[in-house]
């Protein structure tokens, strides 16, 4: 039942942010873009860490999509504004890597630095939450080394979708 709640919530995230055209100067907030979590937008309770501790709440599972764009953002280049951590670590990106957003606290949020709009595509497939940063081929910018998530994998079960 969490499980399919998550994988509900991390869909509808992904969906929210998929094809989201960021022009040059402009700022992308999570919270903006994907807007409340809540019941009537579909959104079901799942699993969410307030505090340090395991706990229930409408949107669980989101910052998954948060922290894969993070880590997407960052290796293209752009520049993160405000960016949270969680207080425990999570499954899904290596440690110091995630985003934590909620509703009235956290955003993730970052400026497109460039002289080019960039396009964000997202998806979700087999539990997986993949995020691509298009643009045109006139930026010129450092590729950067973004670690590996699979090398991190504790025995904690892998949140699937």
């Amino acid at each position: 039942m969490n499980n399919k709640n998550r994988s509900n919530n991390i869909s509808l995230a992904t969906e929210a942010i998929n094809n989201y055209v960021l022009f040059p100067g402009e700022v992308f907030s999570f919270n903006q873009v994907v807007g409340r979590r809540s019941v009537e937008k579909g959104y079901s309770l799942a699993r969410v860490i307030v505090k340090g501790e395991f706990s229930e709440g409408i949107g669980g599972g989101i910052c998954q999509v948060s922290s894969t764009l993070f880590n997407a953002i960052d290796n293209a280049g752009l520049q993160t504004i405000q960016r949270y951590s969680h207080t425990r670590s999570v499954p899904y990106v290596p440690s110091g890597r995630d985003a934590t957003v909620s509703w009235y606290g956290p955003d993730f949020s970052f400026k497109n630095k460039y002289n080019q709009p960039i396009l964000i595509r997202a998806t979700t497939q087999g539990g997986m939450v993949s995020i691509m940063v298009y643009s045109s081929d006139m930026i010129n910018y450092k590729i950067r080394k973004v670690p590996d998530a699979s090398n991190q994998i504790s025995k904690e079960q892998i949140y699937r979708s």
